[in-house]
């Protein structure tokens, strides 16, 4: 009973900001422009001061799990070669078959992600979320401009390894992290104050007026992102997608944390490399078990694929999800992983 309980407690408020959202959308309380700057908000301010607050607040870089970045490395190759394996299967429109492949490798790791990690971990599992975004965000993004542009075949949208370059460099999120990182390299040389024994210089206390607000700009992030996700849902099956949509949610939902996170587990009990404690699986969960991207619909449009079907698949993922992530949690925890 104590499992199930302690699932509900990590899944339940997630799920519940998520249908605020979308009945304050439906009841007309929350406006079209609100989403865009709401969306805004969060993407280009908040979650990228919530990444540099969680870097910042490891102790050191000796402090750093590489092993849990690697493993995300790795994870996302499996998925896109497992989304291209279906893909060449079962799809055969190419504007379709770029899309599925982007459900299948692109989570929605930091609206759902963070807040999920935090609720199953605490803040050392976000601080592991922070870690594993700097190198999956950028995967996961420039791999789907990649295969997004592969699969149309149109060469009037470019070099598609140079957009993925582009889209990374310029990627908020990105710079938020590699900001954190780079306040954690300069603080290594920061000498230690022989009375106090703490660091002559800190940014926490010395810039107080600047790291608090950022500190407040990280703690709006994950409400105001799940009340957005939330009222951008429309509910509906498009006859012509059904078997397209289905693939993409049982790929994404069940068969990415199936795959991703018992290779995981295999691997933190047979080798040394991976040996994952308590605080790396709350971040593996909350990467490989979210469902796609919000943004997949928006990218989809731009690389001239199934825009529709973008859509459709970020709604019904999320809703997928909410089986897995609470069937995963309750998993993990008998097994005393998290």
């Amino acid at each position: 009973m104590d499992t199930f309980i302690f699932a509900i407690n990590a899944v339940l408020p997630i799920i519940l900001l998520i249908i605020l959202g979308y009945i304050l959308k439906k009841t007309g309380f929350i406006s079209e422009s609100f989403l865009d700057v709401g969306n805004k908000l969060v993407f280009r301010v908040a979650l990228p001061a919530l990444l540099f607050y969680n870097i910042y607040s490891v102790s050191g870089l000796e402090d750093i799990n590489w092993s849990v970045m690697l493993y995300a490395v790795i994870g996302i190759l499996i998925l896109l070669l497992i989304g291209i394996l279906f893909a060449k299967i079962f799809i055969k429109k190419q504007t379709q078959k770029g899309v599925l492949i982007q459900t299948t490798l692109r989570a929605n790791f930091a609206i759902i992600g963070i807040p999920l990690a935090e609720s199953i971990g605490g803040s050392m599992a976000v601080a592991n979320v922070a870690l594993i975004s700097l190198v999956a965000i950028p995967m996961m993004s420039g791999l789907s401009v990649i295969v997004l542009a592969l699969a149309v075949h149109d060469k009037s949208l470019g070099n598609p390894f140079k957009m993925a370059f582009l889209k990374v460099i310029k990627n908020p999120l990105i710079i938020g992290v590699g900001v954190g990182l780079l306040a954690l390299w300069i603080r290594t040389f920061i000498p230690i104050d022989s009375v106090t024994n703490e660091l002559a210089f800190s940014f926490s206390r010395d810039l107080k007026f600047l790291y608090t607000p950022i500190k407040w700009l990280g703690q709006i992030t994950s409400p105001l992102a799940l009340i957005v996700l939330g009222a951008t849902f429309k509910f509906e099956v498009i006859n012509g997608l059904k078997k397209e949509i289905m693939l993409g949610t049982l790929l994404r939902s069940f068969l990415v944390p199936l795959v991703t996170l018992g290779l995981a587990i295999f691997l933190s009990r047979k080798t040394t490399l991976f040996a994952f404690d308590n605080n790396v699986y709350p971040a593996l969960i909350s990467l490989f078990a979210s469902p796609t991207a919000i943004t997949n619909a928006v990218m989809a449009k731009e690389m001239k694929s199934d825009e529709n079907l973008a859509v459709q698949l970020v709604v019904w993922t999320t809703i997928a999800s909410i089986i897995t992530i609470f069937a995963v949690v309750v998993i993990f925890r008998t097994l005393g992983l998290i």
